[in-house]
Formats: C-alpha cells, structure tokens, sequence
C-alpha cells in the first residue's frame, strides 16, 4: 500500500486516508480499492486508516483484507470516529470522506497537489462539480447545503461554496492547531469556521458526486443533522444572531420608555401612551436578556474551544469582573426600588386611599423594569464568572 518516492524517506507517510466507518460492509472494500489505486498511480507514501465507530458487521474483516488499517473508536459519533483516525494517522496531510461510494477516492490527488502547494484545507466542492442523478434528495441540493453554506459565509466570511462536502483534504499541522471538539456531525461545520476564523489557506477542489452505493438508508437524518449544523452555527456567532437583534430592541425599548415617561406623547394624529410605555418596557428587558445570553453563549464557545477566538473578551475579563458587576446590579436594582418607593409616598398623601393609575404607573413600571435588570446583572455575573474560572483552568 505504501508507494514510493525517491525525494522522501521510506518509512515516512506522506499522505494518511481516513475513512469512518459503521456497519459499511457492502461499499467499504470499493472505497479501499479507490484509495489504492490514488496511492500507486500516483506513487505516495500513504496509509487507509478506517475509523471503526462500533460496527458489528464485517467492516473490520473487510478493511483490513484490503491492507487498511482499523482504529477502533469507542465514542460514537461521526465527528469522533474521525478525530480517532485523525489522531492515529501519521500522514502529513489527512484526506478524509465516507466510505459509501458517494465519493471517488481515486480522484484525490488534486487535493494533495494543494496541500503540497501550501493549502491548510481544501474542500471538496459538489456544487462546482457535478452531482449524478439520484446522489443527492432535492431538498438537501436545493434547500438544506445552499442555506448553510450560504449562513456559513454570511456569519464567517467564508468563501467556501459547499460547507458539508464530505470529501475534503488537510494537513495534520493544520488540525492540530484547529482544536476540533465536537463528536457530531457538527464536526464537518466545525472545521470550515476554525479554519476560516484563524485564517488558514481554504481552497476548494470541483468533484463528482455518486449516488450512494448502499442498500440500507444513510446513518444521516437530513432534518434533525440539518438543524444540528444551523444550531451550532448560529451559536458560534452570537454576536448577530443575539447580541445585535438584542441591543436593537434594547436601544428602542428604552426610547420608549424614556419618551413616555413624562406622560402621553402625539404624533401625526396618533397618541402614545402607558401602553406603547409597557411595550418599550418588554422591548428593553427582552433585548437585555438577549445581550446577556449572547456574551454567555461567547464565553461557553470560548472556554470550551468550540468558536472563533475572541481576544477582546480574553481583556474583558480584566475589566468586567463579578465584584463589578454585582455593584452594576446592585445599584440598578437599588434604583429601582427607590423608583417603587416614591409611589409610596404618593399613596400616604392620599391617606392610603384609591390611587389614580395616571400618577403610578409609570413609576411602578420604571422601577419594576430596574429591578429586573438589575437582578438578570446579578445572576448573569454569576455565570461569567463560573466560565471565566472555567476558562483560566
């Protein structure tokens, strides 16, 4: 299986082909096959590695007829079938793809040949190449991978026009330093947005799909995977799909509220009153929340090395610490109740008699709205903290 090459040392490998596998028996041996012949037309110094995720069929029997290696991988789960194989193989540059005949390991090379030119990652392409009948449901080819791929650029700033092609190629340099972390099939999204965050070379490679060779339904479920790579998307950048939408309605809640507060306000024939006052209240607690959430969301994406580095919020931690944001609630829900308090002495001077409503309300309900962010400014530093410590160990 190894091939040769007189400018490279004969037991150094050169190129590591990595497949995951579970109960794949009936297109596991063609897909070998195809790796070979990549190996010997093209003379590598190379390894199949099939990463073996819990088969119970002939998988294992299979593969290593074929002269490819078995790294059984205890987790389940297509992210970590691939991060065992990845881990084991000694190649300079990983190609990876499944081993279901959707794609042609033979046609590899082209994706070495940009490794060896200096890529860190180079994605196979469907959508610039060709997709044969019956290899693709039209709802993943026209609704499901143009939508993430397309919220893939839009959130990352990717170039990348097919982000969960499975066939790909990479250095072993270049996967170290992205950290992978997740076990699912989250780990196809994963790769694309480290690489692209930290600023690799990315390049993409035109290939040909084939229809799947198996006679059993895929292990993939296109709604619930489909959901599971917009989710872990969406939450790497919550920057604009939380924080921003939320210090939108922030800002315009507290216009309201501000506006309102003196008493009704008319424009163009229409009046604004306690009730548009409410709304602005909701708007600004709302919009708060999700501020919060998302700064979390950041922190937990951070701490766990599943996102993007940050290294604003690295500083942040120096200036925003827990005693400071406990005083920042503190004094947020002390204003507010002092607001509160106010109408206390409204109600004395009517004897502790009937209020008019006009007069208290809009007190009752800027203290109430205080309060709440000031104990949302509370617990949240709480949580800050607990992941800031997380993130220092």
């Amino acid at each position: 299986m190894e091939g040769q090459d007189a400018t490279r040392d004969p037991g150094e490998v050169e190129v590591s082909f990595v497949m995951p596998c579970l109960d794949e028996a009936e297109t596991l041996g063609p897909c070998i096959e195809a790796a070979r012949r990549c190996i010997e037309a093209n003379e590598l110094s190379a390894e199949i590695i099939i990463a073996d995720n819990g088969s119970v069929d002939d998988s294992a029997q299979i593969a290593q007829r074929g002269g490819a290696r078995v790294v059984a991988v205890e987790e389940r789960g297509y992210g970590a079938a691939l991060m065992g194989g990845i881990e084991s193989a000694r190649g300079r540059y990983i190609v990876m793809g499944d081993c279901d005949l959707s794609y042609d390991f033979a046609e590899a090379m082209p994706f070495v040949d940009k490794l060896r030119a200096g890529d860190d990652l180079v994605m196979g392409s469907r959508f610039a190449g060709r997709i044969l009948p019956g290899a693709m449901p039209w709802h993943h080819r026209w609704i499901g991978n143009p939508v993430l791929s397309a919220v893939g650029r839009t959130l990352f700033r990717s170039s990348i026009s097919d982000f969960h092609c499975g066939l790909r190629a990479f250095t072993k340099h270049a996967y170290e330093k992205m950290r992978l972390r997740t076990t699912g099939m989250e780990f196809a999204s994963e790769m694309v947005v480290k690489a692209t965050v930290r600023d690799m070379q990315v390049s993409e490679v035109p290939i040909i799909l084939h229809p799947d060779g198996r006679s059993r339904a895929p292990h993939l479920r296109s709604w619930r995977d489909g959901w599971r790579h917009l989710r872990f998307m969406l939450l790497l950048s919550p920057l604009w799909t939380l924080f921003v939408p939320g210090l939108a309605l922030a800002v315009l809640g507290t216009l309201l509220t501000s506006l309102l507060y003196p008493g009704p306000v008319t424009i163009g024939g229409v009046t604004f009153d306690i009730h548009t006052m409410i709304a602005g209240s909701l708007f600004l607690l709302v919009g708060y929340q999700m501020m919060t959430v998302a700064v979390a969301a950041r922190i937990y994406a951070l701490t766990e090395e599943i996102g993007p580095p940050a290294p604003w919020l690295v500083d942040a931690f120096d200036v925003f610490t827990l005693e400071r944001g406990l005083l920042a609630g503190a004094l947020l829900t002390a204003a507010g109740v002092a607001v509160i308090a106010s109408t206390f002495f409204i109600w004395a001077g009517v004897d502790f008699g009937s209020l008019d409503p006009r007069q208290t309300i809009r007190p009752m309900l800027v203290g109430s709205t205080c309060v709440a962010l000031g104990f949302q400014t509370l617990l949240m530093s709480f949580v800050y903290s607990m992941l800031g410590i997380q993130r220092s160990r």
